[in-house]
């Protein structure tokens, strides 16, 4: 048994709105006998299962089968930048106070943010304590892709990612695209594994109540897109959509759009000035809730900005809990995600809101070529991306670095 601290800043249970790989992973590790504490920050919309008061600026307690820190450091898509990095340095610096201490046999450093890799790096430097770095979104790449200009800044999260990839005794890449920025870093190939997002399976699925908000009628094939509502996630595209729709006299059709962002108050504007009648919003659900959403729902909406760097650099959590749920997916995002739905013959890939409304248009159409795509997706996620089985493979890479240690 070993003594393993996982560092996510971004960590949440089922209970939450959030991503939930930390969660699963942690999990299997804790199942394999390996004593697990994983440290967190306050992510929002996610639930990290502690209820306790503070202390400190910390409270502790036991989740799943591990222990859980949760740091008191507020975070979330809605902050503006330096509100953001400040909570990044802040949870680096108290992840570094806990990384520094004796006994841990290994850290694992989840990114983003590209941070967490400092006190996996203080704790090598401190204690020989060897350390796993995953990527989730590669940094500096997709800040620069999204426009950020810091002469200083971009340089130094440069030099950082760096000496994550190569200081690591294991690195986990969520996509080959991701994987390549890692050896281009001089990460050895024998250290590197390609382990994608996975699918809950038992969270998401058909074996789920479905329910429908109020807006939807009982007629109306529901189209869902469920994610962040930033910058990065184009969602403009969906006002598009929706507009198409609507001037093709389109009544069959709802678009729905689940989650929260700092570009949120601008889409509804936008969607009331051209008074969109088949275009709503909600507010974020936890995971559980947003699984009979999508039980209730014909379809799934994938959005992200024309950024080239996010065609093979990204890896959306909506995507697998789409498939999981065995829902046909409407997408903009070349690369990665178009050859899984091209492959899966689950989805199509679409280059413009115009191509998108047709499609959703089709669907309506053809509800058993819909009920077809759908069963496809399932399968997909049932044979490719079985979140249990990705939690094995990483079980594996990380005692596979234990074992280097030893």
């Amino acid at each position: 048994m070993a003594r393993i601290l996982y560092l996510h800043q971004h960590f949440s249970t089922p209970e939450g709105a959030a991503g939930t790989r930390s969660h699963a992973l942690a999990r299997a590790l804790a199942q394999r006998g390996h004593a697990v504490t994983l440290a967190c920050g306050q992510w929002q919309g996610a639930v990290t299962g502690l209820a306790g008061p503070f202390r400190h600026g910390a409270r502790q307690g036991r989740v799943a089968g591990f222990e859980v820190v949760e740091f008191a450091i507020p975070c979330g898509n809605a902050q503006g930048l330096p509100a953001r990095t400040l909570a990044f340095l802040r949870y680096a610096a108290r992840a570094a106070r806990l990384a520094g201490r004796p006994g841990w046999d290994l850290v694992i450093a989840s990114s983003t943010p590209l941070s967490v890799a400092l006190p996996a790096l203080w704790a090598r430097r401190r204690r020989g304590t060897p350390f796993l770095f995953e990527i989730r979104d590669p940094w500096p790449e997709l800040p620069a892709a999204l426009g950020l200009r810091a002469p200083l800044l971009l340089p130094a999260m440069e030099r950082l990612a760096r000496a994550a990839c190569q200081g690591a005794s294991a690195v986990i890449a969520l996509t080959p695209g991701m994987g390549e920025t890692a050896l281009a870093r001089g990460t050895p190939p024998d250290r590197l594994h390609i382990i994608g997002q996975g699918c809950d399976l038992d969270l998401f699925g058909p074996q789920i109540a479905p329910w429908r908000p109020d807006v939807a009628g009982s007629q109306e094939m529901l189209a869902v897109y469920a994610g962040a509502h930033g910058r990065a996630n184009g969602l403009g595209f969906l006002i598009e959509v929706a507009s198409h729709l609507q001037a093709a006299g389109e009544r069959r059709v709802r678009l729905l759009l689940v989650g929260e962002g700092s570009e949120k108050p601008v889409l509804m504007r936008q969607a009331a000035q051209q008074d969109l009648a088949n275009l709503s919003f909600l507010d974020p659900l936890p995971k559980r809730e947003l699984a009979g959403l999508l039980a209730g729902s014909q379809v799934g909406l994938l959005c992200l900005a024309p950024i080239p760097a996010f065609a093979e650099w990204t890896a959306p959590n909506k995507l697998m809990d789409y498939l999981a749920a065995g829902r046909p997916i409407l997408s903009n995002v070349p690369g990665e995600a178009a050859r899984l739905l091209a492959a899966g013959r689950c989805g199509e890939t679409l280059s413009s809101p115009a191509e998108c409304a047709a499609a959703l248009t089709r669907l309506a159409a053809e509800p058993a070529r819909r009920e077809a795509m759908g069963l496809a997706a399932r399968r997909l996620a049932e044979r490719q991306h079985d979140r249990r089985l990705l939690a094995a493979r990483f079980v594996a890479a990380v005692e596979g670095a234990l074992a280097g240690r030893a």
